[in-house]
């Protein structure tokens, strides 16, 4: 599994826009030109992020684009599936065709936990904490 430029950029999109929450909208090549983005790959990229829910548009001459909630509750997860489709690192096997046991293990030991740890980390994370994180200064501290 590898997340492409989609993934990669639609989180910085709504991470930006999540900066410039305080503002009624923000303007898409705002937006460009702050992320060093093509625009119009940008325009792509926003209307799937429209049609999951994810930023609403506001029209007219000085429109542009809003988060649709609070950046606490859009979650990782959801951005990535939207855009990459689904996170897994080995697709299930297919209905009706049989793994042998090795096929099964490997499954079971390997990818299983691979997609189990994906799935923890990114519906886990809401673009806040991404914030957060990324607004701290000094290293990620862990306390067990």
């Amino acid at each position: 599994m590898r997340i492409s430029t989609r993934g990669r950029y639609g989180i910085r999109i709504l991470i930006d826009l999540a900066e410039h929450i305080d503002e009624d909208h923000t303007a898409l090549a705002s937006v460009a030109e702050r992320q060093g983005i093509s625009l119009r790959y940008l325009e792509q990229l926003v209307v799937l992020l429209k049609h999951a829910g994810l930023v609403r548009s506001v029209k007219g001459a000085s429109g542009g684009y809003t988060l649709a909630r609070p950046p606490g509750e859009i979650i990782l997860g959801d951005i990535l599936r939207t855009l990459e489709g689904d996170m897994l690192v080995a697709d299930p096997p297919a209905p009706g065709v049989e793994e042998s046991k090795l096929q099964r293990c490997i499954r079971i030991m390997v990818y299983d936990k691979l997609n189990a740890g994906i799935a923890e980390l990114i519906d886990n994370r809401t673009l806040a904490s991404v914030m957060d994180t990324a607004g701290s200064n000094g290293p990620d501290m862990y306390f067990i």
